[in-house]
């Protein structure tokens, strides 16, 4: 695993608010949407986080269904637990995804969001996918380039420092680039491919690049000479640019839907 921020009970708190935003609750339908769930099925989400995606996939699925939640997080876990309480159909465990405990075969259907990119190992992770999935069962990976995180500044080389001591929280913050190959190495037939951008061209803290500044500030602190004057001055440079109306933030997040073959 990659060195990211540890999340404890306060910021797996602030994580939840993060994914209730606009931003990602459409980013969740469209994961939805494309997944095109049927009632009955056996789902598996890798790196469930909150569970607000397992949540989603249960009531699509149905009680004739069920969605299996693994996440790496006993703290991630704990907190999806106490949201699907109320769902019989979802199953939440800690687990890694370079061993999925789970039978071959398993699963119609699979979903992994902004996991791989934080595992060392992809080539164990995808075996592990294809291994679970049943003959032509399906499955959607979504992933992001750190590269393309935007946001408008007048001090380039300070936004360029924070941004690469960041890159260090992913394992490979680059990885969609070069995920197509790895994924026909496993195996995989791949039928779709889509890009999700989010954009926030004002400063709202009901979206995602608000609610990412504490995380990244809190991860640089310490890290490749980031002092603390820096990272004070890069956050309220942000803030400021949004009080006078010059702010500017997007992020991409590429979508790949493959298939086991049958």
């Amino acid at each position: 695993m990659s060195d990211g921020i540890q999340y404890d009970e306060a910021w797996s708190q602030r994580l939840i608010q993060i994914y209730s935003t606009p931003d990602v609750v459409q980013q969740r339908r469209i994961i939805l949407s494309t997944l095109n769930l049927q009632p009955s099925e056996r789902i598996l989400d890798i790196g469930s986080g909150p569970g607000l995606l397992v949540e989603d996939i249960a009531r699509f699925v149905g009680p004739g269904g069920s969605i299996c939640g693994i996440d790496i997080s006993g703290a991630m876990v704990a907190l999806s637990q106490q949201r699907c309480s109320h769902l019989p159909q979802v199953e939440l465990r800690e687990g890694d995804a370079t061993a999925l405990p789970y039978d071959d075969d398993e699963f119609d259907a699979a979903v992994s969001i902004q996991v791989y990119e934080y595992i060392e190992d992809i080539e164990t992770c995808l075996k592990e996918l294809y291994r679970v999935l049943k003959p032509g069962g399906r499955a959607l990976v979504m992933c992001t380039d750190w590269d393309t995180l935007l946001w408008n500044t007048e001090d380039r080389e300070r936004m360029q420092h924070i941004l690469t001591t960041f890159e260090a929280h992913c394992a490979d913050p680059r990885l969609p680039r070069k995920f197509t190959s790895k994924l026909r190495d496993a195996g995989f037939d791949l039928s779709k491919y889509d890009v999700y951008t989010m954009l926030n061209p004002e400063f709202d803290e009901n979206t995602y690049s608000h609610g990412i500044i504490d995380f990244i500030a809190s991860y640089v602190s310490g890290k490749n000479a980031v002092s603390e004057e820096e990272i004070k001055a890069w956050a309220n440079e942000l803030r400021e640019k949004g009080q006078v109306g010059d702010y500017f933030f997007s992020i991409s997040r590429y979508i790949f839907v493959v298939s086991k073959p049958a």
